[in-house]
């Protein structure tokens, strides 16, 4: 009599990042990760007000990260490539989980409640793709200077002021940073959410923390081109 072997995936993570639960863990441990760096860059970016020295100083910090076990640079490369990681898995988990939903819910509800769908989550998936259209853009311009007329290797200062003086730039990034906020706003609600954090009790400190975050970051980061603009910082 021979028993029937249920094959087995071929490794966990495939098989795990296969189901729902799986989408959803890997969303809040990239979203994490996501958070934990546009928190750092956004702090790093208001160091513009303490000074070209300061900042440009911090720049090259980053740059000896790890030195001498490290090359010139390489701690800033091992990081870009996790954040590059982690984008690809979380637009990837979202994307899937939102076909399974429309597979589970083949017929659309005629009317959408306004209430239990708020703006920020409406929105979700065009303003995430906006956002990662917007950091190609922000890599090109202010990373690698392809799409910066006036770039100077190692002078951020220098850069981020030749940049925001020009408003149709500076609307670029206020408004990215817009769609930045509410996207953080409601990726931190789902986070908490995924991690089973879901519960009256908790709910309220739960919506402050994530209002608290996304303005603060947003504000962050409006806070350069908006000085500049204005002057306050030349």
């Amino acid at each position: 009599m021979e028993i029937a072997v249920k094959p087995r995936s071929a490794n966990w993570f495939t098989g795990f990042f296969a189901s729902a639960v799986g989408k959803k863990a890997v969303m809040a441990v990239t979203g994490l990760v996501l958070f934990g760096y546009v928190l750092g860059h956004m702090a790093g970016n208001l160091k513009i007000f303490l000074g070209a020295e300061s900042i440009n100083h911090y720049a090259e910090w980053l740059r000896e990260i790890g030195e001498p076990a490290l090359p010139h640079g390489g701690f800033l490369w091992i990081a870009r490539v996790v954040l590059l990681a982690s984008v690809a898995l979380h637009i990837t988990a979202a994307v899937q989980l939102t076909r399974m939903n429309r597979r589970a819910r083949p017929q659309r509800y005629q009317r959408r409640s306004v209430v239990q769908a708020g703006y920020a989550e409406r929105t979700m998936r065009w303003s995430g793709f906006l956002i990662a259209f917007y950091v190609i853009y922000h890599i090109l311009h202010l990373t690698t200077g392809d799409a910066h007329g006036r770039f100077i290797a190692g002078d951020v200062h220098h850069n981020l002021v030749a940049a925001f003086s020009r408003w149709p730039v500076a609307a670029v990034y206020i408004v990215a940073n817009l769609l930045l906020g509410m996207h953080l706003y409601h990726g931190l609600w789902s986070l908490f959410q995924s991690l089973g954090w879901n519960h009256p009790r908790y709910n309220r400190w739960r919506r402050t923390f994530a209002v608290v975050f996304a303005v603060a970051v947003s504000a962050g980061f409006i806070a350069v081109p908006v000085a500049i603009l204005a002057g306050l910082v030349r």
